[in-house]
């Protein structure tokens, strides 16, 4: 067994100025190449759960480690090593950068200072927009685009990161059938490639042919969580879901 990438151990998390937290004792091991898919109804925590492990909350209880170190104490080093898609993101239509500019940004924290980017950063941008299928959309300004066209770049602009660990938030949002799973099937290459892939999400037409991790939250709580072969995700999560 391989050391998890990312821990969370007896985690309980909450917003500022809530009364109650909004997840609580999350005890949670995901291995390098996971695939793992975050169901449960809404309000369960499942967004709370992603902000946590990117480091973008206080804990008020237990611990989160990405590569085995403490996320809230290493944000800067650990940050660089994940990729967040959040969920709803609307580019307003008079944004000025074009889709090759918002993909170079994502290298932009992987620089030290003052450095202009260059040739290695430039092939991690081609290789993304190849990879979602955006290539022509290059020079498009980002605010023109439609909603699934805007979610595709996102995607692309988190794989610019070449993070080791990629959360993303309902990211089958806006996308047709057809466009969700190509999507898919392009994250499952990346996890096959050794980056672990956690999502949550509601498309029960898009799922991952292959094993994943489900993990089923209700009430701030995880209250499943096991390796499930492809033919039974749908069912497990979509029950789950509607529970």
């Amino acid at each position: 067994m391989s050391e998890a990438i990312v821990r969370l151990t007896n985690v309980t998390t909450t917003y500022e100025g809530a009364a109650h937290p909004v997840i609580h004792d999350i005890n949670l091991a995901v291995n390098p190449g996971e695939f793992v898919i975050v169901g449960g109804p809404n309000g369960a925590g499942k967004t709370t759960l992603l902000e946590t492990i990117a480091g973008l909350l206080p804990v008020v209880n237990g611990s989160v480690e990405i590569c085995g170190e403490d996320i809230l104490k290493k944000k800067n080093k650990l940050r660089k090593k994940l990729g967040y898609v959040i969920q709803n993101f609307d580019f307003d239509a008079y944004t000025p950068f074009t889709v090759e500019e918002v993909l170079i940004m994502a290298r932009f924290g992987l620089l030290g200072l003052f450095k202009r980017p260059g040739e290695e950063d430039h092939a991690a941008v081609d290789t993304a927009l190849s990879t979602l299928g955006i290539a022509d959309l290059r020079k498009s300004h980002i605010g023109k685009l439609s909603g699934g066209q805007q979610q595709k770049v996102l995607i692309a602009h988190n794989l610019a990161k070449k993070p080791e660990i990629l959360l993303l938030d309902e990211p089958f949002s806006n996308l047709d059938l057809a466009t969700r799973e190509h999507v898919c099937d392009v994250l499952c290459r990346i996890a096959d490639l050794g980056v672990t892939i956690i999502i949550v999400s509601h498309a029960f037409d898009a799922l991952p042919k292959r094993d994943v991790r489900v993990v089923v939250m209700k009430s701030g709580e995880i209250v499943l969580n096991k390796i499930t072969p492809p033919e039974c995700v749908q069912q497990i999560v979509r029950l789950t879901s509607e529970s």
